[in-house]
This record gives C-alpha cells, sequence and structure tokens, in this order.
C-alpha cells in the first residue's frame, strides 16, 4: 500500500466509527469548506488544508512522501525518537522498516490536539447532556489543554524522522473511535447490570486480558463490583484527552449512572463519586492498543507487515477472528 492509501484508509475508518455519525462530519467538512473560501490570502496560508477532508487534526502524515509504498510498519502507541532510532537499528540489521506508525499524536498533530475535543461535547450529548449544557462545562477544558499542550517541542521525533529519512505517520482519534464504537456496542450487546459484570465482559476482551498479567487492566475507580451500573457512557474514551471534572454533576443530572473511561485524574474521580457516578477505567494503553488494533488490520489484510513495540499489544481480529 502507499502512505497516502493507508492515511485516507484510516480517515475513512475513524469517520465510519464516529460517534457524530458521518453525515454530521459531512456536514461540518463543508461548513468549513464555506468559510475558509471567505478567508483572504493571508489566512488561507497560514490554514491547514488538510481540514477541508481530514476531519480529525491529530491525525497526520508527519513526515515522507504520500506515494512512498508500505510493505513493513514499525507500529506503536508512543512513537518517539527512541522508537525511531529502534527502526532505524532495525533497518541496519536488515529488516525493512517502510513507515513508522504512531498511535499518539506528534508535530503539528500533537499541536492542534486540542481541535479535537469537541467531540467530548458531541459524546456528552448522546449520553443525554444537553448540547449547550455540554459545551458550557467542556469549553474551559479544551482551552486548558490548548495552553498546556502549546509550550512543548512537538517536532522532536519529527525532526529524527526527517534527518533519518523514515516516513511517519500517526492516527489518534481514528483509533480511539474505534475503541468508543466497539465498548458502546459491547456494552449494549451484554447489557451488563452491575459494575462488576461491567469489568467481567472488559476483561474478557484480548487486550485488556492481556493488560490484566501485566497489572494495567480494567479497574474500577468510583463505586464498587455490586453497584447498579445504570445508564452506561463510554466517555473520556475519544475526543483527544479526559473531559474535566466539572461535567460529572451533569452527566449525573442526565440520569448516566456509569462511566468507562480510559483514564481519569484524581479531581475527576473525586467528582464522580461525588455526583454518585460509577467510574470503570478499562486501562489507557491497552484501549490505544484496542483502537490501533482496529486499524491495523485494515492494513495487514491487504499484505502489510505490521512490528508492534511500544506498548502495543497487537491482536489480529482478522485472522483470529475475535469479536
Amino acid at each position: 500500500m502507499k502512505l497516502e492509501e493507508i492515511y485516507n484508509l484510516f480517515i475513512q475508518k475513524g469517520i465510519d466509527a464516529d460517534p457524530r455519525g458521518k453525515k454530521e462530519i459531512e456536514k461540518r467538512l463543508k461548513k468549513l469548506e464555506g468559510e475558509y473560501a471567505k478567508l483572504d490570502k493571508k489566512k488561507k496560508d497560514e490554514f491547514d488544508k488538510e481540514k477541508l477532508a481530514n476531519p480529525f487534526a491529530d491525525t497526520r502524515i508527519l513526515y515522507g512522501d504520500p506515494k512512498t509504498e508500505v510493505k513493513t510498519v514499525l507500529a506503536g502507541i508512543d512513537m518517539e525518537t527512541p522508537e525511531i532510532l529502534l527502526a532505524d537499528r532495525l533497518k541496519e540489521k536488515g529488516e525493512n522498516i517502510d513507515l513508522v506508525f504512531a498511535h499518539h499524536p506528534e508535530g503539528k498533530a500533537y499541536a492542534r490536539l486540542a481541535d479535537v475535543m469537541d467531540l467530548n461535547i458531541d459524546v456528552m450529548h448522546i449520553g443525554g447532556v444537553p448540547i449547550n449544557i455540554a459545551e458550557g462545562v467542556s469549553m474551559e477544558r479544551i482551552g486548558e489543554v490548548d495552553r498546556g499542550i502549546a509550550p512543548a517541542n512537538h517536532n522532536r521525533p519529527v525532526d529524527t524522522a526527517k534527518i533519518l529519512d523514515i516516513p511517519f505517520l500517526c492516527a489518534h482519534t481514528p483509533a480511539d473511535n474505534s475503541v468508543y464504537t466497539f465498548i458502546e456496542n459491547l456494552m449494549k450487546k451484554k447489557k451488563p447490570e452491575t459494575v462488576g459484570e461491567i469489568l467481567d465482559i472488559l476483561k474478557e476482551v484480548p487486550e485488556y486480558k492481556e493488560a490484566v498479567k501485566i497489572g494495567a487492566g480494567p479497574k474500577i475507580f468510583s463505586g464498587s463490583p455490586k453497584s447498579k451500573a445504570g445508564k452506561i457512557v463510554a466517555a473520556g474514551i475519544t475526543g483527544g484527552t479526559s473531559m474535566g471534572s466539572e461535567v460529572y454533576e451533569k452527566m449525573a443530572q442526565a440520569g448516566i449512572g456509569t462511566v468507562i473511561a480510559m483514564h481519569v485524574n484524581e479531581k475527576d474521580r473525586k467528582e464522580a463519586a461525588k455526583n454518585h457516578i460509577n467510574i470503570v477505567i478499562a486501562g489507557h494503553i491497552s484501549s490505544d492498543s484496542l483502537g490501533t488494533n482496529l486499524l491495523l488490520d485494515e492494513i495487514e489484510k491487504k499484505g502489510v507487515k505490521v512490528i508492534p513495540c511500544s506498548g502495543l499489544i497487537r491482536v489480529k481480529r482478522f485472522k483470529n477472528n475475535l469479536k
């Protein structure tokens, strides 16, 4: 496959799994196209034109010719300078690494992480929180993340990839969307009644089962195994990063009983408990592995070899027929 084909395929998989639905994504892209057309030349020059076709600002070809033929990918969760050096070392040893693929965003994709966080607003709205309230409690957190990322040295690994001439791609929200849809469908199918049952169901997913073995499996952060699950929402799974503490009061008012998330800080955990919302942490890197695997399966089916590293728990569903 060509690098651009992999990139476009991952974007399409992200759209297919997006909580907002394909029609809503297309509507937003069309609106953005109209806004772009009205910009003056200076602002058009500064505009990230990839946004006109790719709704995920945290998913980009960071380095490399889009026409590059890719036969072997070194893939992982955090692919930074050490992992790019690993790719170069593997090449020295005779392994033909054509692409380094990262789940977590780097370079310009990391710099624009806050741009995808409005997805959190839609996830809350889908869960029952009125859209104006979801937006109101989210905007401060989005600004906080944007300001926090601003001083980072975003391009370090990208510069390394350029020097070593190794193509570099990241896909963040498409993978996270895939996890969101996977978990939502799993909970609708299994219909757990207690928090303990949610935990048991998650632990049957291969990535989470493997994570249990290394002490990083699903855990209850708020509530108990016997707590009634109530309405279950997979929030804090997609949308860039965690939502912030204010959302839990609004979720409780909307009738949400349990949140399944990748991770949560102590302040947010206490706020959830205060509002009697159960929190089940599926696991960060294990969840990222699940979403990344759902993308990688699509290219491995087409003959691309994948070498996992950097925390990626590789599970091949197309081969093992796992559900």
